[in-house]
C-alpha cells in the first residue's frame, strides 16, 4: 500500500522538513519515505516540496506511521493540517483533533482496500 501525506499551515517548508525528518527517523519506516515535488509553475524558480509518499508493506509499518503521525501532530505549536491519502483520505488538524481521535482515523484510511 502507498500512503501520501500533504501538509498545509504554519511555516510549510519547515513543517514539511520536520515531518520528513520525523518519519525517516522511525526505524519501522526506514527506506519507505520519499519526497515528491509538484511540477514548477511558470512564475516559480523550482518545484516546491509537496508530498511525502510512503510504501507501507506490512501492518507494522502502518502502525508505525499511525504512531509517528499521532506524536508528531501532538508536538506542533503552529496551526498545521496534514492530509493522509491511501485507501481513503483524512485531514488532521494539529490544533483541532484530539490525540485519542487521530489513531482511529489513521487506521481507517490506512486499511488495505480489501479490509473495508
Amino acid at each position: 500500500m502507498q500512503a501520501q501525506i500533504q501538509l498545509t499551515g504554519g511555516d510549510e517548508i519547515a513543517e514539511f522538513t520536520g515531518l520528513w525528518q520525523w518519519l525517516t527517523s522511525e526505524r519501522a519506516l526506514t527506506g519507505t519515505v520519499r519526497v515528491v515535488r509538484r511540477p514548477t509553475a511558470e512564475d516559480e524558480l523550482g518545484g516546491a516540496l509537496d508530498t511525502l509518499v510512503l510504501a507501507l508493506s506490512s501492518a507494522g509499518a502502518v502502525a508505525a506511521l499511525s504512531r509517528a503521525l499521532t506524536v508528531w501532530l501532538a508536538t506542533r505549536r503552529a496551526d498545521v493540517t496534514i492530509t493522509v491519502k491511501a485507501s481513503g483520505e483524512v485531514k488532521l488538524d494539529a490544533r483541532r483533533v484530539k490525540d485519542q481521535d487521530i489513531a482511529p482515523l489513521l487506521r481507517q484510511v490506512l486499511r488495505a482496500p480489501d479490509e473495508h
